[in-house]
């Protein structure tokens, strides 16, 4: 039902997050504009799942992760010379003991950043090579960490580091991947069992990042984006019904696009 017709029949569309959820994306949007500026947000490309975007041959290999690497770093305009990019072994116990920093607060996180004498070093688990998909979400979320931690915009130990890191995909134009990622199903069979198994990718809900979408697409006047064809169905019914409140509830951005 469209927002004319929720109006007419005095139908409110309603949020899929908490008050609080909400203000934490738009503060932390806020925040964002000041330690990488409005117009990161406001001009970025927003990066899409297909060929035009990630034309290079796919092997799952290291060679195939140092193509993706550069490409990713090229769409969220970074140097892909200042950081190295490396496989890591999905035990983290043994990468603990193999490495002199071990960042990340899971103990199966997807990727790890990490800075020392030299250039950071963005480690990505082995078993990403299998999801093209969430590897390229993996790799936008550590270079969010070399934009945000490399600097110091923000700190190691502030406590909403990860989430807020998670929330910059969004704003730099790597959102799409972050949403499709953030809930993955897998079929197992073998010779006694199958089943279905389902993993969560990142550090915010689904629901969340749907409302962070809506909010990116408002803050650029985008009314109709063709980029959320592209989002997964559960996160595209989040985009749409947060879209459809912000619609009622707040005013038009300024910035023009």
């Amino acid at each position: 039902m469209s927002k004319i017709r929720n109006d007419m029949f005095g139908l409110k569309a309603k949020l899929p997050i908490s008050e609080d959820d909400r203000r934490w994306v738009d503060d932390s949007f806020q925040r964002l504009e000041r330690v990488l500026s409005r117009e990161r947000m406001t001009n970025a490309e927003v990066i899409l799942p297909t060929p035009n975007y990630f034309p290079d041959p796919y092997e799952a290999d290291q060679a195939s992760l140092d193509r993706m690497f550069r490409r990713v770093c090229g769409y969220m305009r970074l140097d892909p010379d200042i950081a190295e990019v490396n496989l890591f072994a999905d035990q983290a116990a043994e990468l603990s003991k193999a490495l002199p920093y071990w960042h990340g607060k899971h103990q199966d996180a997807a990727g790890i950043y990490m800075k020392s004498e030299g250039r950071p070093v963005v480690g990505v688990k082995e078993s990403q090579l299998k999801n093209p998909l969430q590897l390229v979400a993996t790799l936008a979320h550590e270079l969010c960490h070399v934009m945000l931690l490399g600097p110091s915009l923000i700190a190691h130990d502030d406590p909403d580091m990860e989430p807020l890191t998670d929330l910059a995909t969004v704003f730099v134009g790597m959102g799409v991947f972050t949403a499709n990622a953030a809930r993955n199903f897998e079929q197992h069979q073998d010779e006694t069992r199958q089943g279905w198994a389902m993993s969560i990718h990142g550090y915010l809900p689904e629901q969340v990042i749907g409302y962070a979408l809506a909010k990116f697409a408002h803050e650029r006047n985008e009314k109709k984006p063709t980029w959320a064809d592209h989002l997964r169905s559960n996160v595209k019914s989040d985009y749409r019904h947060s879209k459809n409140w912000i619609e009622q509830h707040m005013h038009t951005s300024s910035v023009g696009r």
